[in-house]
């Protein structure tokens, strides 16, 4: 069954063999399921609106922890997670639309960020533009520092973005090329974000 997939479910790059379990959210009423693997917090699969792919693609790519298991087995899984989540209690945290994706820089610390995170890993981009590498390291950040976007969004959020405009090119910057970046068809849900954000304009 899995050489039956549709192209777009095609395994992500380097992310074959995660144990992990089955995801979802709601883009414009339409629910698209995703592996994820919980210890790594990483996502291990494209978008998949369809439950029997789904299964099919968890089947031949991703592992529990007890191995490998059958398609069965995965249809179960995905039924049980359709309306749930390990990652949210909050279901409107996973549904978006278009409109509110479009409408400029998300809020900090949202499920939309941690997707986004675990989508590319949380990668920064950097080297392809060394002007926001001196930004952010004039911001006092360390090139570890997991939390930079929350804190720029949360600097930006409660001063604007003219008072704070170093904390408000990078959190630009980081949100477009995660977008620009995102594997698989994860772009679908990024790049609506970033179409909104280009949208503002530089103030």
């Amino acid at each position: 069954m899995p050489h039956e997939l549709p192209a777009h479910v095609a395994p992500l790059p380097d992310r074959i063999g995660h144990v992990g379990g089955i995801e979802s959210l709601t883009l414009d009423g339409r629910r698209y399921y995703f592996g994820f693997d919980y210890r790594s917090d990483v996502v291990v699969s494209p978008l998949i609106d369809d439950p029997g792919a789904m299964a099919a693609f968890a089947s031949e790519y991703m592992r529990q922890t007890t191995g490998k298991h059958d398609v069965a087995y995965w249809e179960e899984l995905v039924a049980s997670w359709a309306e749930e989540s390990s990652l949210t209690d909050v279901d409107a945290h996973r549904t978006f639309s278009s409109e509110e994706l479009r409408g400029g820089l998300p809020e900090p610390g949202t499920h939309l960020l941690y997707l986004l995170g675990a989508a590319t890993e949380w990668d920064t981009w950097f080297e392809e533009a060394p002007d926001m590498k001196r930004a952010y390291d004039g911001l006092g950040f360390d090139d570890d520092d997991s939390e930079f976007l929350d804190r720029c969004l949360e600097a930006v959020e409660k001063h604007g973005a003219r008072a704070r405009p170093a904390e408000y090119a990078v959190a630009r910057f980081h949100v477009a090329a995660a977008a620009e970046h995102a594997p698989g068809n994860w772009g679908m849900l990024f790049g609506l974000l970033a179409e909104g954000i280009a949208s503002q304009g530089e103030g």
